[in-house]
C-alpha cells in the first residue's frame, strides 16, 4: 500500500467515525429533548433536533471531545412555535434550555 491508500482509508475511517457518533448523540439529543418537553408539558414539534454548532473542547479530565450545540421547537399552545437548545458535552447533556414560557417562568434543565 501507498502512502496516499494508507492515508485515505484514515481519512475515511475517521469520517466514518464522526458520522455514526454524531448520529448516536442525535438520537439522545431528540429523546432528552423529547422527554423534557414532556416533563414540562409542552409539544415537542418536528420530532427532531438541528444542529447549529459544533466544536473540539477538552472535558473534565482534559480529553479532546465534541461539543454539540442542536436547537429545537416546542409549542405551548399549539398555536405557537418557541425555540429550545441542548448542549450535548459528548454523549451527555450538559445544558439543556427550553425558553420563557407565557407566564415567564424558565426552563432549564442543567
Amino acid at each position: 500500500m501507498s502512502w496516499f491508500e494508507i492515508i485515505s482509508v484514515v481519512i475515511l475511517g475517521v469520517l466514518f467515525w464522526l458520522w455514526f457518533d454524531s448520529t448516536r448523540v442525535h438520537e439522545i439529543a431528540v429523546e432528552r429533548a423529547r422527554s423534557q418537553c414532556h416533563v414540562n408539558e409542552v409539544q415537542f414539534l418536528d420530532d427532531t433536533v438541528a444542529l447549529a454548532n459544533i466544536k473540539p473542547v477538552r472535558d473534565e479530565d482534559g480529553r479532546r471531545i465534541l461539543k454539540r450545540t442542536y436547537t429545537f421547537e416546542y409549542s405551548d399552545t399549539g398555536n405557537n412555535r418557541q425555540s429550545g437548545s441542548i448542549v450535548m458535552l459528548g454523549r451527555e447533556v450538559q445544558f439543556l434550555s427550553i425558553s420563557p414560557r407565557l407566564d415567564g417562568a424558565d426552563i432549564t434543565l442543567h
